[in-house]
């Protein structure tokens, strides 16, 4: 399973408009070769170099087999991200290039899980379900 983005290459800059600093929004992302036993997709969006740890962007469940994500969109069943927002919440580091990973998970089952449904709560429901994953990865500065 591959994910990937018109809008930048992995290990790239995130263009602006996908940010605080632009219309923060999604961007869109395109999936290829998702395995035939898939029935559901979930995504994740975090932010590793957050300066109190992981940051959570996006939660997004239950996805249908799709093979893309449109720009400003809602695929899916949308959990609470650490803006405490059911929604994508841009790159808006407080300093410096921050690294922010789109994570991307096949699942062989729809999950049991409410809308508003934090990381924790989706990984966990995850554990045993996970038939392929991909990843890719932008990073953004404020200008």
């Amino acid at each position: 399973m591959k994910i990937y983005s018109p809008e930048f290459e992995h290990g790239q800059a995130i263009p602006s408009k996908y940010t605080c600093q632009g219309k923060d929004i999604n961007p869109p992302l395109k999936i290829e070769d998702i395995s035939d036993r898939a029935k559901t997709l979930a995504l994740i969006v975090e932010d590793p170099d957050a300066p109190g740890g992981n940051f959570v962007h996006w939660v997004v469940f239950n996805i249908p087999i799709i093979n893309e994500i449109k720009e400003d969109s809602k695929p899916g069943t949308e959990g609470m991200n650490d803006f405490h927002r059911k929604t994508f919440g841009g790159p808006c580091p407080p300093s410096g290039s921050h690294r922010y990973f789109f994570r991307l998970y096949a699942l062989d089952k729809q999950l049991p899980l409410k809308e508003g449904s934090g990381r924790d709560a989706l990984m966990d429901a995850m554990t045993g379900d996970i038939i392929e994953k991909a990843e890719l990865m932008g990073t953004f500065k404020k200008s």
